[in-house]
């Protein structure tokens, strides 16, 4: 029986959940056309990193619970997430081509830099719904990467459809000198701050 609806295509946030044995369903949300996507996922002006991630989990969460309804799905907890890399200030999302997935390697290189993972969790419909939400906060240092490296992990696929155009459970491990924070959290889902917000909502976790 589903415990919960993971309002997300990533592929590492439902390993991670399976990984906690916690049983989901996944609830797709539309991204573009014919209809525009579901949940408005573009930093609006003047918002901070960490005000625009965690706006968008909840949105997800959000709209994902408003799915439900429309559906005529069993109302379960619907659990998004929603993660930026930051530099300088700035969120660098997913590369478009291996031009900008390179520009984003080099402004990593030899620094540390900020990874937030906003995660929600919506129950109920209409007045009655609640929305709890946890944010995970971690740095991450990379080593001097040679332009031969940045050329390679380009090349391997691997990097164009994470934020930071990075994946730290993939080849881009052996960049990784120091963590601070979450392993998990910076994959994608926080497994501490998600099982504590699922535990609060009734969903069994260890």
């Amino acid at each position: 029986m589903t415990d919960v609806y993971l309002a997300s295509r990533s592929p590492r946030r439902r390993e991670l959940l399976k990984q906690i044995g916690v049983k989901f369903e996944t609830l797709m949300l539309r991204l573009a056309a014919p209809r525009g996507a579901d949940v408005d996922e573009a930093q609006h002006a003047g918002e901070s990193a960490a005000d625009y991630v965690e706006r968008v989990a909840r949105a997800k969460a959000e709209v994902g619970a408003q799915a439900l309804a429309l559906r005529s799905m069993l109302a379960k907890p619907v659990l998004a997430a929603d993660t930026v890399v930051i530099v300088d200030g700035e969120v660098l999302g997913k590369p478009a081509d291996p031009q900008q997935a390179a520009a984003f390697l080099r402004r990593l290189s030899a620094r540390t830099h900020e990874v937030r993972t906003a995660v929600a969790v919506a129950l109920g419909s209409g007045s009655a719904r609640r929305i709890l939400q946890a944010t995970s906060v971690s740095r991450v240092t990379f080593g001097a990467l040679t332009e031969s490296q940045i050329k390679q992990y380009c090349a391997s696929g691997e990097p164009y459809d994470k934020a930071g155009g990075y994946a730290i459970q993939g080849l881009a491990a052996v960049f990784v000198e120091r963590l601070e924070g979450s392993y998990s959290g910076v994959m994608g889902l926080p497994l501490f701050e998600t099982a504590r917000l699922l535990r609060a909502v009734g969903v069994p976790v260890l």
